[in-house]
């Protein structure tokens, strides 16, 4: 078994999509960066990479390549799995936890989770997502981001994956 967590926080922009786990959230902003600016995945990705010794998603996808300019989260998870597929890993189970002041993300988790549980290739109950609010502290309680952590369990593909 491997263990990886992963963090990542980004500023709201306006003009921009707001995704999160891969699916669109409505919000009157998005999240500025390179990429669509999932966060959830962007920690999602560190997490793999660091539970199989890879390295972080700045490493493989970095924000001066132009290729990833605008890029899909879920097409560099996709890649990061077929990395993790390629040394005989796979997802034993992910727990993930989103901050943020606003937007609620409560009607939102269920789609996130299948979101997740498919692009992991795994079972939708070993895929956790929760959102919790920073009680108006710091710059997500500020409304100025939203902050995404990951803990992720890999196992050699020979593992069972059941529930």
């Amino acid at each position: 078994m491997l263990i990886g967590q992963g963090i990542d926080a980004h500023r709201f922009a306006p003009d921009r999509r707001l995704v999160l786990a891969g699916v669109a959230i409505p919000h009157d902003q998005g999240l500025a960066a390179h990429s669509d600016g999932d966060v959830v995945l962007h920690a999602l990705c560190d997490a793999l990479l660091g539970a199989a010794g890879l390295g972080d998603i700045g490493h493989h996808f970095p924000d001066s390549d132009a290729a990833f300019k605008d890029i899909d989260s879920r097409v560099l998870l996709h890649r990061v799995m077929d990395a993790l597929a390629e040394r005989g890993l796979r997802v034993h189970n992910s727990d993930l936890t989103i901050v943020a002041q606003a937007p609620k993300l409560a009607p939102h988790v269920a789609a996130m989770r299948a979101c997740v549980a498919a692009d992991l290739g795994c079972p939708l109950a070993r895929v956790n997502i929760k959102a919790t609010t920073s009680e108006r502290m710091g710059f997500t309680g500020r409304g100025e981001g939203i902050a995404a952590f990951a803990v992720v369990l890999l196992d050699e593909s020979g593992g069972s994956t059941s529930p």
